[in-house]
């Protein structure tokens, strides 16, 4: 009885898994066929009920490599590619059509209908919903490829490089003075900062200007807010009408950098977010909330073009630079740490904060995992944000008009002033 249960139960299964084959060569059989859906009958190589049919033979496949011979579903494989290929060679005599994009995805809906069998239904649900959505963006993936320039693609492969391929082939373990370097948690932070100033540059780059300052100053702060800063101040004097806009685009870019510490902590080190998180939002609110302001009043002179922030969205240098400005901050702080205690700390981050806040911050938060207090590293990193927001400050009202220093200066000491004070009383709780 036993036995008979358990062979029900299999068939069961086996059925269920052969439905999902079958469904998901339907699903991508009903994409392709979406696509030739002018064709008459019978001028198609391969239509929704072969794509169905190619997928349920996929599953038979995989249940009979399971259970009469693991040959069943490599020669199956090489027969439907076979026919295929005869089908798709007479197609392309006749219409001159070189593709073979329906080629491939008859031959996943094979492969994705003996995964469901033997491999992982959700996993072979996951890839023939992949392959669909894929298969009918055609128009926005070459799109997307025509509006790509070449130091664009460039940098996507030098980002892959640092990351896929570099990344891996590193030590994971302390090295130099103390054990304080350690060569893969040092360039796992470039790419992090590499990812970031990538997918902002892409933000801005196929959001367009159209979105105006409120968008640029938004995705500027995963870029180069420093940048954005010296851009719009000195367009403010070419261009007074447009001064409060501008003012509104450099706040809500500084504002970003708040965000972007708190990413870093959680990634890193979750536990200092308890004591970063009242004073990084209170410094974020008292820039966002005034460049809102600003922009509500002033925004029926409507959106401006985006500026150029980054002509490379990635250079390896930069990246290389930054690996060595981070390893000469964390040789540092353990020296003036050890020469200083916590007020060398602070005497780096100040220091640190005039020049960029990613390598300070991420320094701070992998040495909290150490040998140096979270206060300690919370003090650090609001000190070097605060150091750094005051030089764009000082920026803003070299560069720009009297009114948008105005703009810029008071929120920034009033974040300032904010973040001392709620980081002061975070760290007695």
């Amino acid at each position: 009885m036993e036995q008979l249960t358990n062979e029900f139960v299999t068939a069961n299964q086996s059925a269920l898994h052969l439905a999902l084959a079958l469904l998901l060569g339907t699903l991508i059989g009903i994409e392709r066929g979406w696509v030739a859906r002018e064709k008459s009958a019978g001028s198609r190589v391969a239509g929704v009920r072969t794509h169905a049919l190619v997928g349920l033979l996929g599953g038979v496949s995989g249940l009979l490599a399971e259970t009469l011979t693991p040959w069943a579903f490599p020669l199956m494989f090489v027969a439907i590619a076979l026919i295929a290929l005869v089908g798709w060679r007479e197609q392309m005599v006749q219409s001159g059509d070189l593709s073979i994009t329906g080629l491939i995805g008859l031959l996943l809906a094979f492969s994705f209908g003996a995964m469901a069998v033997a491999v992982s239904p959700a996993l072979a649900t996951a890839c023939a919903v992949v392959t669909a959505v894929i298969l009918d963006n055609k128009r926005e993936i070459h799109g997307l490829l025509d509006k790509l320039q070449s130091h664009e693609l460039d940098a996507a492969l030098k980002l892959l490089l640092i990351s896929a391929v570099m990344l891996p082939l590193l030590p994971n373990e302390g090295m130099g003075p103390g054990g304080v370097l350690n060569p893969y948690e040092l360039w796992w932070m470039v790419v992090m900062i590499a990812t970031i100033s990538f997918v902002g540059y892409f933000a801005i780059r196929f959001g367009g200007a159209e979105k105006g300052i409120l968008f640029t100053g938004l995705f500027a702060g995963l870029s180069s807010s420093t940048a954005l800063t010296l851009h719009f101040a000195r367009q403010s004097r070419l261009d007074t009408v447009l001064s409060p806009l501008l003012a509104s685009g450099i706040l809500i870019a500084c504002g970003t950098m708040f965000p972007r510490i708190l990413i870093y902590a959680a990634i890193i080190h979750p536990a200092l977010i308890p004591h970063l998180v009242l004073p990084v939002t209170l410094m974020a609110l008292s820039l966002y909330l005034p460049a809102l302001l600003i922009w509500h009043r002033q925004r029926r002179h409507g959106p401006i073009d985006s500026p150029e922030l980054n002509q490379n969205p990635l250079e390896l240098r930069t990246a290389l630079m930054f690996g060595a400005l981070l390893t000469v901050i964390m040789l540092l702080g353990k020296w003036l740490r050890e020469w200083l205690g916590d007020t060398g700390v602070y005497l780096l981050a100040i220091v640190s904060g005039i020049a960029d806040v990613d390598a300070i911050t991420l320094s701070l938060t992998r040495m909290s995992q150490d040998n140096l207090s979270i206060a300690s590293a919370v003090f650090g990193i609001i000190i070097a944000a605060s150091v750094n927001n005051l030089v764009k400050g000082g920026m803003a009202a070299s560069f720009g008009t009297r009114a948008l220093g105005l703009r810029i200066v008071l929120p920034m000491l009033a974040s300032v002033t904010l973040g001392a004070l709620s980081a002061w009383g975070a760290t007695l709780l």
